[in-house]
């Protein structure tokens, strides 16, 4: 593997040949210094097992040495996730701004080695693991580079979510939005109201599909994660820098929290008793009950939340609030004695109302709220940051207004959206975003480009909706290879988006399918789905023509 084949790209990058080869053997040793101890780590489980060298802890006198170190400088001049790499026939230095910046650099060095890199278990005895003389300096662009990963509409086991972890850490993303409830399932323990997964954790059948399809999987689906597996997602996602961000969705994308527990439904309006976790797609009219009660009940269900995710791991907790039908509201008595009692002038306040009301209960104990851009509607409270995914509207609305943004517009990075033309995309959905697409994405618009609103762009986000991704090789066909293009618009420091050198690009994705490849990563390779990715006759919704820049 050669030092120009790195993705995401980083800032700087030389060939150093005078320096020699580093060449990694078993008498290789790692020097892990103060807070690098979790990179070390990192590196013994798997470039160890990838190589079946020892890599043992050392300080270098009888071999090559891997040398990990925070440094304050490097902090300084390139922040906490920053680093420096050289490689040398002596061994290779990875200086970090921070952890973060030493775990980023040991991804850089693993790319360098090869692909063979990235397997759990050697596969050739006596191969020779070197990596020319090199330099590297590296600092991401945004601070917030995530990715989301809806579990509720299609439930992935625990394991899988650790692969996933796993490849967000390959490359250099650092968000994990867990969606861990909908309409369709509540997929995390909540102790003090089991139901809550006895009951809404499983539907009868699913949809096949686009909701329009008269095609049904008659198998029960489901499953949700103990406490003690979010626990361990969390940690494993710490141990890799990668924040995590709990979504619990209120008041709307409901309705398995009230099959289990019908009242906290608008009982006032339709029989929630007789509603079950729900088995098809769309935007659903059963809605939470502003209520009293019912903000007792998700206060209860956070606190056990803010429990299993520490504030060290997730600063934020994503409420939802999106696609909130009013209707019942609108004819519930109960909703409108509310709305009279609180002086609101309509249903968006009250749902407002709502989520002000969990903004200042995060608050209060050290979390920050962050919604989907629906959120803006009747106000919002001014610690709150929005996913602006609409669109750019909502997020340019937000940042104007001195919101923090996380720009995911559905237009250009929603991985759901299929990628390409034609009838051989499985379940094709929404618009064509194609690798040379998601490239091209630019997270922070022209309207605020320039300006001091745009600091508030925390940074960009993929997401990964189910609803058609009934297992992990179709969330792998859906995510792969477009995240790589988003991890580097997310991580480097790019040209404008007319100017991005795609040709390059596409250079070293010959080289990172090799990569993808030794991870197992079911992909779109580039010629296009392979035929048992296919999915002929089951229908979606694609819509024609380039997606508005809204």
């Amino acid at each position: 593997m050669t030092f120009d084949e790195l993705i995401p790209a980083p800032n700087t990058v030389r060939a150093v040949p005078e320096a020699g080869d580093f060449v990694l053997d078993g008498a290789t040793v790692v020097d892990a210094g103060p807070g690098t101890e979790g990179a070390a780590r990192w590196l013994r489980g798997t470039l160890g097992a990838a190589t079946g060298l020892p890599l043992e802890a050392g300080s270098g006198e009888d071999g090559t040495t891997i040398r990990l170190r925070v440094r304050s400088d490097e902090a300084r001049e390139l922040g906490p996730e920053g680093y420096r790499l050289h490689a040398d026939a002596d061994g290779v230095t990875v200086h970090g701004g921070g952890a973060a910046g030493v775990f980023r650099g040991v991804q850089t060095l693993r790319q360098l080695l090869g692909p063979d890199a990235f397997r759990r278990a050697p596969v050739a005895a006596g191969r020779r693991w070197a990596v020319p003389g090199t330099f590297v300096e590296d600092a991401p662009r945004f601070r917030w580079r995530g990715l989301m990963l809806d579990v509720a509409r299609h439930f992935l086991p625990k394991d899988d979510v650790l692969r996933y972890l796993d490849l967000m850490a390959a490359h250099k993303l650092n968000v994990f939005h867990f969606h861990l409830t909908d309409d369709q399932g509540w997929r995390v323990e909540i102790k003090r109201s089991p139901r809550l997964t006895e009951v809404g954790a499983w539907r009868s059948r699913t949809k096949w599909g686009h909701r329009a399809s008269d095609r049904w999987d008659e198998n029960p689906h489901g499953g949700h994660y103990t406490q003690d597996d979010i626990r361990e997602i969390v940690a494993y996602a710490a141990e890799r820098h990668i924040s995590v961000v709990p979504e619990i969705d209120i008041p709307g994308h409901s309705q398995a929290a009230i099959a289990a527990y019908p009242e906290l439904g608008n009982t006032d309006v339709v029989d929630t008793t007789a509603l079950s976790v729900w088995d098809d797609w769309g935007i659903n009219p059963n809605v939470l009950a502003p209520t009293d009660a019912v903000l007792r009940f998700y206060e209860g269900v956070f606190e056990e939340i803010l429990d299993l995710f520490p504030a060290t791991v997730s600063p934020f907790v994503h409420i939802g609030g999106d696609e909130c039908l009013k209707d019942q509201w609108k004819v519930s008595p109960t909703a409108q004695a509310r709305i009279e009692e609180l002086g609101l002038a309509d249903e968006d306040e009250l749902q407002s109302w709502f989520i002000r009301h969990f903004d200042s209960w995060l608050r209060a104990r050290g979390r920050r709220l962050i919604g989907w851009d629906e959120i803006l509607e009747g106000g919002l409270a001014d610690g709150a940051a929005v996913s602006s995914w609409r669109g750019y509207a909502g997020g340019i609305a937000a940042a104007r207004a001195g919101h923090d943004v996380v720009m995911c517009p559905e237009q250009q990075v929603y991985l759901d959206h299929r990628q390409a033309p034609g009838e051989d995309e499985p379940m094709p959905i929404g618009y064509v975003r194609t690798l040379e697409d998601v490239y091209r994405f630019e997270p922070v618009p022209p309207e605020l480009a320039g300006t001091p609103e745009a600091a508030h762009v925390l940074g960009t986000q993929a997401n990964v909706w189910t609803e058609v991704m009934q297992d992990r090789s179709r969330v792998d066909y859906q995510t792969f290879p477009r995240l790589a293009a988003f991890a580097e618009v997310a991580w480097s420091a790019l040209p404008a988006p007319a100017d991005r050198d795609v040709a390059d690009f596409e250079r070293r994705m010959s080289a990172h399918y090799r990569r993808l490849d030794a991870l197992g990563v079911g992909y779109r390779p580039p010629g296009g789905p392979l035929p048992w990715q296919k999915r002929p006759g089951v229908l979606g919704r694609p819509i024609e023509g380039a997606p508005p820049n809204v």
